[in-house]
This record gives C-alpha cells, sequence and structure tokens, in this order.
C-alpha cells in the first residue's frame, strides 16, 4: 500500500498546550555510525575472502528509470565497494512485466556466484511486488522480505534481519539506548519497517542481546484513534509513515528517542516524517534526516550479504 495516500489521524491535540519541557536533543549520528559498522564488515570481508578466495557478490535488479531509485542503487554500489563486496546491477525497461521480472531473478537464485539479491522497489504497476520478492531464494534474500525470512524473525531466530529496523537497533545499541522495558511505539505498518521492527523489539532477545529487545510495543497506523495520546506514551517514538513532517511537538514525550524513518523529497528539500526544528526542542534523542537511518539501511545490507555468502558456503561443505 501507498503510505503517501494514507490519511493518517491528526493529532487531537492543540497547538497552544505549552511544552513542560524545553531542551535540544542529542542528535543520533546514523551516519557515522554507519561509517563504523562498515569499517567492522570490511574487515570480516577481508577474512572471508582469505578463507574462501572470493569475495561476497550482491546483485541488484533495478527496473525502470526512477531517480530515487536509481540514487539508491548507486549509494549501494559505492558501499559494497568500500567494504570489498562485489555488485552487480542487472537493469530492465520500465515496460518489464511480472514474467520479465520474474525471469532475471530465477537466473539469479540459480547462479552460484550470486550471494545476494535484492530487487529494488517500488516497481511499475504492471509488475507484481509480491510474486517478485516471494520467488527470491531465501538464502539470498538480503532483504528479509521473504514469507520464510519473516517467519523467522516473527519467531526469534532470524536468518536474516530487515535492514532498516536492524540498522535502527544497532544505532540504539552503539547510542547506550536500551529498549528492555520501555515502551515504543512505531507509527507505520509497512512489511518493511513498522511491522518487522515490532516484531523485533517486542522478542525476548536479540543478536544484540536481550537489552535490545524485551519492550512493550504499540504499532499505530491510519486507522489509530487519538495517536498523540499513545505517541506521547512513548519512552521511544519511531515515525515511519512517509508523510513529511507529520510528528509535532505535541505528540513527542518529553526526554523521548525519536527515530525518524522518513524521506520525503519537498520544496525545501530532503525533511522527515518528524518536524525536526521544534521536535528537537522536546526529545532527548533524535535521528537528523538526511543522515540518520538512511545511511544504517544500506550498511545492514552489506551485512545481509556478507551472511548469506557465510550460510551458502556452510550449506555447501
Amino acid at each position: 500500500m501507498d503510505q503517501r495516500r494514507i490519511r493518517y489521524p491528526t493529532a487531537p491535540l492543540t497547538n497552544t498546550k505549552k511544552l513542560e519541557h524545553a531542551m535540544s536533543a542529542k542528535l543520533l549520528d546514523g551516519k557515522g555510525i554507519s561509517k563504523e559498522i562498515q569499517k567492522e564488515t570490511k574487515v570480516k570481508v577481508e577474512q572471508f575472502i582469505a578463507d574462501h578466495g572470493e569475495s561476497p557478490v550482491l546483485a541488484a535488479v533495478l527496473v525502470g528509470d526512477d531517480p530515487a531509485s536509481q540514487v539508491y542503487v548507486r549509494n549501494k554500489e559505492r558501499a559494497c565497494a568500500r567494504a570489498g563486496i562485489e555488485s552487480q546491477l542487472h537493469r530492465l525497461p520500465a515496460t518489464s512485466t511480472t514474467e520479465d521480472i520474474l525471469a532475471k531473478v530465477v537466473e539469479l537464485n540459480e547462479d552460484s556466484q550470486v550471494n545476494g539479491i535484492l530487487v529494488q522497489l517500488p516497481l511499475p504497476d504492471q509488475a507484481d511486488s509480491r510474486v517478485i520478492l516471494d520467488a527470491i531464494d531465501p538464502q539470498k534474500d538480503v532483504d528479509a522480505f521473504h514469507p520464510h525470512n519473516v517467519g523467522l524473525i516473527s519467531q526469534g531466530r532470524p536468518q536474516f534481519l530487515p535492514c532498516t529496523p536492524h540498522g535502527i537497533v544497532q544505532m540504539l545499541k552503539r547510542c547506550g539506548i536500551e529498549t528492555t522495558g520501555k515502551s515504543v511505539c512505531v507509527i507505520g505498518r509497512s512489511d518493511i519497517v513498522g511491522k518487522p521492527m515490532a516484531m523485533m523489539l517486542g522478542q525476548k532477545d536479540s543478536d544484540l542481546g536481550p537489552e535490545m529487545a524485551n519492550a512493550t510495543v504499540t504499532l499505530c497506523h491510519s486507522r489509530t484513534q487519538n495517536l498523540a495520546s499513545i505517541t506521547q506514551q512513548a519512552d521511544i517514538l519511531i515515525a515511519a509513515i512517509g508523510r513529511p513532517n507529520f510528528v509535532t511537538p505535541d505528540m513527542i514525550k518529553p526526554g523521548a528517542v525519536v527515530v525518524d524513518v522518513g524521506i520525503n523529497r519537498t520544496e525545501q528539500g530532503l525533511v522527515g516524517d518528524v518536524d525536526f526544528d521544534s521536535g528537537k526542542e522536546v526529545a532527548g534523542f533524535i535521528t537528523p534526516v538526511p543522515g540518520g537511518v538512511g545511511p544504517l539501511t544500506v550498511t545492514m545490507l552489506l551485512e545481509n550479504t556478507l551472511m548469506a555468502a557465510i550460510i551458502q558456503i556452510k550449506s555447501i561443505a
């Protein structure tokens, strides 16, 4: 579902409400943290190459010429190069059908040299995204969109973690922000961010330890009533709906951690789902846009590609 077309409920509070807690939030530097993780990944990739004589390979399928998608794919190619991961780009015309894209996915599934497959979204209207994503080999599904991998996440035993939610947890961990026992509100129920984020934080444990799980999670969406009354209770507020400046200061609990997943192109430039300038005066920690969650999404894709290569090596041995 196109989140941009959803009418989210507005906050029931008036803008005249005085904020009792005025402050300037500390920035969560996703860009800096992503560089730190990429350095760690590069060391692990170098060890993989030393052990196996070849580098992990990530294959991206780009359909059409959407400018934003081209930028994302270019960023992924550059990140792969920095980490020592080989990248492939398979371009298909915008007129490609579901069958055309499926044929390319099958080809990459069968290519033993390819460890990870990523189909860049969104796809053209005539292509069935769900059918195409379901066709990716679960062992090469580095976006963690396949039902097999989603099911493993729900059971708390993931093969891969979806890149954006995983990046968020990594950022919180490295900034010393634990989630155990905290009230977390996630705005947005997409399969890419909202739902997996809620599942991960509600588990008993995580790959970063139980302190980065065990949260009490509320998943809000377009039918949520009295949204602001819920978001105001959250120790950690994660906004992922694709609505520019939707989260206003009176929706934020004073001192809360605010994670902005949104990247919205406006006449004023790139903005997030959170009104950053006013929100930072209420929050205790906040992510900027750009430079917050986005770089971590790409970085965790590299980690998943390396993990996929390791899994495939083990399955052959």
